[in-house]
């Protein structure tokens, strides 16, 4: 039975209008999860979620990402070394991943592709992948993956196509496992202690308390990045292995019975097996051939740009 509102009553439309909570569950469509506020597609983070980024990014085919955390109410990551942080039960991660239609002029849109879902309930990760619709208006729920024609322009006028691969959820676990759980990969605190526009990105969780633990950013080591000039080549290229390669060559990870690499940015170079496996590692990473170029999966296409630091880094043990 509804109900029915006394039209004499005080009005009190002019109050303000709560905030919706997250919901740390796979709905059917992604607007279900209360992630996003207005439209969908302009990606407006919830007040009761925020951004992160990482100072070394996975490549995935020239895609931008926009990476956000989601905790419950009064709750945070808590400090535990280099590495991933505790995360609480019902803590929901989410990357979107998007290609800007002309890179030299943003004005003219973008396309949005896929929404990963990381959550976590009871002490157990689980995921989910979220394809948007072609209007742009919603992303469903679907764990078994597909391909999707794209073309966009880069910053020098070139025009790009591919056909962009969404995984399933067993690509999923293939990369995230560790020891046979399902674990995130990006937000470990090494890889997210660096400044953006002058502050440490560290040090701002921190005051918001959304990281515990903690009493500052000096603690805590920082993955380089693959991309700056005035780190050696050395932090640079491991940098770049441990971002793209490591969660799987890795003590745990998916190759640990395949491979006698360790690809952590922290392991020493004599323990990696990086000076014994080179000419695997250069072959691999310059062949573009399913089942047998490097990364297994999550790419279409070589990262020209990754392939000639790797190249670089090798050619100089």
């Amino acid at each position: 039975m509804g109900f029915l509102f006394n039209s004499c009553e005080k009005d009190d439309s002019t109050s303000p209008v709560p905030t919706p909570q997250v919901v740390a569950e796979f709905k059917t469509n992604l607007s279900e999860l209360n992630l996003f506020t207005g439209n969908l597609n302009e990606l407006n983070i919830t007040p009761l979620a925020f951004e992160y980024n990482l100072n070394t990014t996975l490549f995935s085919d020239y895609s931008h990402k926009q990476r956000i955390i989601a905790l419950p109410e009064g709750t945070s990551m808590e400090f535990n070394g280099n590495g991933l942080p505790n995360f609480p039960d019902n803590t929901v991660i989410a990357k979107t991943f998007f290609y800007n239609n002309d890179e030299r002029d943003l004005s003219l849109g973008r396309q949005i592709i896929e929404t990963r879902i990381l959550i976590k309930i009871n002490g157990e990760w689980q995921s989910g992948d979220y394809k948007w619709n072609s209007e742009q208006t919603e992303a469903i729920l679907d764990l078994n993956g597909s391909t999707l024609p794209i073309t966009w322009i880069d910053r020098d006028g070139n025009s790009n196509s591919i056909t962009y691969e969404i995984p399933s959820n067993t690509d999923c676990f293939t990369c995230h496992q560790s020891y046979g759980d399902l674990m995130p990969i990006g937000p470990k605190l090494r890889t997210m202690n660096f400044e953006i526009n002058g502050t440490n990105q560290l040090e701002q969780f921190i005051n918001n308390n959304q990281l515990t633990g903690i009493a500052n950013s000096a603690s805590v080591r920082s993955l380089p990045n693959w991309e700056d000039p005035s780190a050696s080549l050395e932090d640079r290229a491991r940098a770049y292995m441990d971002i793209n390669c490591a969660h799987c060559h890795i003590p745990g990870g998916q190759c640990e019975d395949e491979s006698t690499l360790n690809l952590a940015f922290e392991t020493p170079l004599s323990e990696s097996d990086i000076v014994e496996r080179s000419f695997s590692i250069d072959y691999r990473i310059s062949i573009n051939i399913e089942g047998l170029g490097m990364p297994f999966i999550g790419t279409t296409i070589l990262h020209t740009e990754g392939v000639t630091l790797i190249q670089e880094y090798l050619n100089s043990l």
